[in-house]
C-alpha cells in the first residue's frame, strides 16, 4: 500500500478545492510546519472534512511532480528521473497514511465512506501512473544506461524495482490494453475494499445474548467479566453477550461446556460473509477473475507467477514445494494427534465424532492434564505493563534501544500510548504507537503499520513513526489486564515488525523498513516470538501481578514441555490456508459455478477441494474461512500465505544462531548474534536481494531441521 500511495498522483475526478482556502484550517495541507513532537500527526485537530480537501490537494501537487519529471528538457539522470519519482506526492501520502491506519484501526461510517470513495480513484491514479508513457521512457532511459552509472548497491536495486514495477504493472502494454488495465485496477481496488468492508461488517453485526448464567458453565471469572462487559457496551440491561471479536470468541471456544453454543458460535464464524447482506463469494469470484486477467493481459499465465516475481520463492512450484514437504513431514503427526484427542473426548464422554467446534475444548483440557498448565495458570504472570517492559527490554538488551512515553504526542484514540524511542547513544530513533485492546471500529487481530517511513535527504535523516495495533484481553473492574501466552507471543511478533520498522537506516523510503517481499518481511517478527520460551527473558518481567513472584521454574518447566503439543496439528492448519491461497490464484482459466447452482456452493465447494490433501477434520455443511480470508482477498497476501511458513523456517534457522551462541557464552542476548541481525536485516529493508541478506546473517543457506526439532518432529 505504502509504494501505491507514493504513486497515487495522476488527475482525480473529485471536485477541485483550492488549497488556499483550506489551509487555515486543515492540517494536512500544512503538514511540512506541524510544531508537533517530531512533525507526528495533530490527531487532535484532524476531523473528517478534512481528507478530501487534502487528498485533492495531494493529487494536484503529485500530479505537477510527475510533470515536471516528465517536461524535464534535461537528459534523464537518476538524480531527476528516479529519485524525482520516489520523492512525488509525499503530500498525499502524508494524508492517505492517516486515513487508511484509521479505517483499520479506528473507523467510523464516515471514514469508510471516504475510503470507499477514494479507493477506485486512487487505483486510477496509480495506473495512470505506471501507463504515463513519458514517464517510462525516462526511467527506460535510466535503466538502459544502469551499468555505467556508478550507483550505490542501493539506488542499483531501487531502479530495478522501479523499473520493474512499471514493466509489471502495464507500461509496456499497448494503447488499447492500457486502457483494459486501467478498467481492471480500479475495479479490484473496489473489490478488495468491498471484501474487507463486508468480513468487519459481518463480524461485527453477530452476537448472542445469553440470559441464563448456566450456559457459562467453564469460563473463568476474567471471560465472564468480559461477556458481561459486552452486553452494557450494547445497552443490555443483563446477561453476557457473546461476539466473534477474538478475545470473545477465542477463549469460549476453549472453555465453555455447553457444546451446541459452542458449535453455533463456531458455525457462525466459520459462515461469515457465505450469502446473505454481507455475502463475499461472488465478489472472491470477481477478485480471482479479476487478477487473472490483469496478470494475463501482463503476459503472465496466472496471478501467482505475478505475485512471485522478486520474491525469495520467485515461483510456484518453489511453493508447492515447500509446502509438499512441510505436508509429508507434519500430516502423519498431525493425524495421530486428532487420533488421541478423539480417543480422549470419547473417554470423557463424547460419543461422536469430534468436530471442529470440539477441538479446541477438548485440546485445552488434554493440555492440562498432561502438562497441567493453561492460560489461567500463567495470565496473573503477564500483566501487560509488565509485558511491555519486558518486549521494549528485549530490544535494549539485543540493540541498545530505550522507550521513553511522550504524552504530548497526540494519538488517533484516549487508549493509545506515543512512545520516544532511543538508540544506544541517546540519539532519536523513531516514534512508536502501541494500541493494545479491542473496541468498535477496529477490525480484529494484529498489525504494524507505519504513519511516515524513514528515508535520508542529504545529511538528515528522517526517522520512521511506527504504530502496532493489537486486540488484547481488557482489565476488567477487578483485575488488570492479564494477557495469555499467546497475547504476548503477538505482542513480541508485532513489536518484531516494529523493530523491522524503526531500526531501519536507508536511503530511500522506497526500500525502507518493512518494504522488503512477503516471504522476508515475516523473518523479524517470527524471529522475535523465539524469546518467549526463553527463561532468561521470561525471567525479566514475568512477575505474579499482585505478589511480585518470579514465574515458578515448575510452571516454566510445564509450559515448554507443552511446546510441541498438537503442533503438527497447527502446521498442517496453515499448510491449508496456504494451499487455499495457491489454488485460487493459480487459475488459468476464469473460475465459474459451473456444476453449481450458485456462487456459494461454488466457492465453498472449492474451498474444501483446496484443503482437501490436508484435511485431518471433518468439513461442516456450509462453512468455509474463505469468505472472510481477508490476508488473501483485501489484505495484500494473495499467492503470498505461503510466506508465514517459509519465514518460519528462516525464523528457526535464525533463531539456532542465537541458540549456539548461549550455550558458548550462557546467555541468548548475544550482543554478537544480534549486531549481525540488526546490521544485515533490520536496518537493510530491501535495499539488497533479501536471499543474499540472509546468507550474509547466517553465513550459509537456511536450513528446515531446525523448525522439525523446535516443533518436535524431529530429535536433535
Amino acid at each position: 500500500m505504502k509504494k501505491i500511495i507514493a504513486m497515487a498522483l495522476a488527475a482525480c475526478s473529485l471536485t477541485v478545492v483550492s488549497a488556499a482556502t483550506q489551509k487555515s484550517d486543515n492540517p494536512f495541507l500544512n503538514y511540512q510546519n506541524w510544531t508537533t513532537p517530531h512533525g507526528t500527526y495533530p490527531f487532535d485537530e484532524i476531523k473528517p472534512e478534512h481528507y478530501r480537501p487534502a487528498i485533492e490537494a495531494g493529487m494536484q501537487e503529485g500530479l505537477a511532480d510527475i510533470d515536471a519529471i516528465v517536461n524535464n528538457p534535461a537528459a534523464p539522470t537518476f538524480e531527476n528521473t528516479i529519485e524525482a519519482y520516489v520523492k512525488a506526492g509525499r503530500g498525499l501520502s502524508v494524508v492517505l497514511s492517516c486515513l487508511f491506519n484509521l479505517t483499520n484501526a479506528d473507523t467510523n461510517d464516515e471514514l469508510d465512506a471516504i475510503e470507499t470513495e477514494i479507493t477506485p480513484k486512487l487505483s486510477e491514479y496509480r495506473s495512470a501512473i505506471l501507463l504515463n508513457e513519458g514517464l517510462f521512457s525516462r526511467i527506460k532511459a535510466v535503466y538502459a544506461q544502469r551499468e555505467r552509472l556508478r550507483l550505490t548497491p542501493e539506488q542499483a536495486k531501487m531502479l530495478d524495482d522501479i523499473y520493474e514495477s512499471f514493466a509489471n504493472n502495464g507500461a509496456n502494454l499497448s494503447p488499447e490494453d492500457k486502457v483494459k488495465y486501467k478498467e481492471l485496477s480500479s475495479k479490484l481496488s473496489s473489490l478488495t475494499l468491498a471484501f474487507g468492508q463486508n468480513s468487519l461488517k459481518a463480524t461485527n453485526a453477530w452476537s448472542m445474548l445469553l440470559t441464563d448464567e448456566s450456559l457459562l458453565a467453564g469460563l473463568n471469572d476474567d471471560t465472564k467479566a468480559l461477556l458481561k462487559k459486552n452486553a452494557e457496551s450494547k445497552g443490555y440491561a443483563e446477561g453476557w453477550l457473546l461476539n466473534l471479536k477474538p478475545t470473545t470468541y477465542i477463549p469460549v471456544m476453549q472453555d465453555l461446556d455447553n457444546r451446541d453454543i459452542r458449535r453455533e458460535l463456531y458455525t457462525a464464524y466459520n459462515s461469515r460473509c457465505i450469502g446473505g447482506e454481507f455475502d463475499n463469494t461472488s465478489v472472491i469470484i470477481d477478485i480471482v477473475n479479476t487478477r487473472l486477467a490483469i496478470a494475463q493481459l501482463l503476459g503472465k499465465r496466472n496471478h501467482a507467477q505475478k505475485s512471485l516475481h522478486k520474491t525469495m520463492a520467485e515461483e510456484e512450484k518453489n511453493v508447492y514445494a515447500l509446502l509438499d514437504r512441510l505436508r509429508d513431514n507434519y500430516l502423519p503427526v498431525a493425524k495421530q494427534e486428532v487420533q488421541d484427542l478423539q480417543d480422549y473426548a470419547t473417554a470423557h464422554g463424547l460419543y461422536a465424532q469430534l468436530q471442529p467446534w470440539d477441538w479446541s475444548y477438548y485440546s485445552k483440557k488434554l493440555k492440562n492434564e498432561r502438562y497441567s498448565i493453561s492460560d489461567d495458570d500463567l495470565r496473573p504472570y503477564f500483566e501487560l505493563e509488565s509485558v511491555k517492559q519486558g518486549v521494549f527490554g528485549l530490544a535494549k538488551r539485543l540493540y541498545g534501544i530505550t522507550f521513553k512515553e511522550n504524552k504530548n504526542i497526540q494519538v488517533y484514540n484516549p487508549e493509545v500510548c506515543a512512545y520516544e524511542v532511543y538508540d544506544e547513544k541517546g540519539q532519536f530513533l523513531a516514534v512508536y504507537y502501541a494500541d493494545f485492546h479491542p473496541r468498535d471500529g477496529k477490525r480484529g487481530g494484529a498489525w504494524m503499520n507505519d504513519f511516515k517511513p524513514q528515508w535520508r535527504e542529504g545529511k538528515k535523516d528522517s526517522r520512521p513513526h511506527i504504530v502496532n495495533v493489537m486486540n488484547f484481553t481488557r482489565a476488567t473492574d477487578t483485575k488488570p489486564a492479564l494477557l495469555t501466552y499467546d497475547e504476548v507471543r503477538t505482542f513480541l511478533h508485532e513489536f518484531g515488525h516494529g523493530l523491522h520498522g524503526m531500526l531501519t537506516r536507508c536511503q530511500y523510503e522506497y526500500l525502507s523498513g518493512t518494504n522488503v517481499p512477503r516471504d522476508f518481511v515475516e523473518l523479524p517478527s517470527q524471529f522475535n516470538e523465539n524469546f518467549i520460551d526463553e527463561k532468561e527473558f521470561l525471567d525479566t518481567f514475568a512477575k505474579h501481578y499482585k505478589t511480585g513472584e518470579p514465574l515458578p521454574q515448575e510452571l516454566l518447566d510445564r509450559m515448554h514441555a507443552s511446546q510441541t503439543y498438537h503442533a503438527a496439528y497447527a502446521c498442517v492448519r496453515q499448510l491449508s490456508f496456504g494451499y487455499l491461497d495457491m489454488e485460487w490464484h493459480s487459475l488459468t482459466e476464469p473460475f465459474t459455478v459451473s456444476g453449481c447452482t450458485d456462487s456459494v456452493n461454488a466457492v465453498v465447494n472449492f474451498g474444501n477441494e483446496a484443503m482437501r490433501q490436508v484435511q485431518i477434520m471433518p468439513d461442516v455443511p456450509g462453512t468455509q474461512m474463505e469468505t472472510a480470508f481477508t490476508h488473501i482477498f483485501s489484505g495484500g497476501y494473495s499467492a503470498g500465505y505461503y510466506s508465514y511458513k517459509w519465514s518460519e523456517v528462516l525464523d528457526a534457522d535464525a533463531f539456532s544462531v542465537f541458540q549456539e551462541a548461549a550455550k558458548k557464552n550462557g546467555s541468548i542476548f548475544d550482543k554478537k548474534a544480534a549486531a549481525s541481525f540488526r546490521k544485515n536485516i533490520l536496518e537493510r529493508g530491501g535495499t539488497e536481494n533479501v536471499a543474499e541478506l540472509y546468507r550474509r546473517f547466517r553465513n550459509g543457506e537456511p536450513s528446515i531441521e531446525p523448525l522439525m526439532i523446535r516443533d518436535g518432529i524431529k530429535k536433535k
